[in-house]
């Protein structure tokens, strides 16, 4: 009898806790309007800001590359990441 009690009340402080989980889970995430604002917030909604990172990119996988193609070390050579 006191296992099927310690069981029950096992049982009603697990799904307790799940319930709390979700109930936290529904407080913090953004409802549509909210992630929607946060969408329109995000660099790559920005088309400049776009260019710019692709840009970025493009940089820094062409220093990968010229380091992959030699063999001396290449990380201590000044770069003009600014460009």
């Amino acid at each position: 009898m006191a296992f099927l009690r310690q069981l029950v009340l096992g049982g009603l402080m697990m799904a307790g806790t799940v319930g709390l989980g979700v109930a936290v889970m529904a407080l913090v995430v953004p409802r549509d309007q909210r992630e929607q604002e946060l969408v329109k917030e995000l660099p790559e909604a920005n088309p400049l800001q776009l260019a710019e990172r692709r840009r970025q990119n493009e940089l820094i996988m062409a220093a990968i590359k010229e380091a992959a193609e030699t063999n001396e070390n290449v990380a201590w050579r000044q770069k003009p990441w600014s460009k």
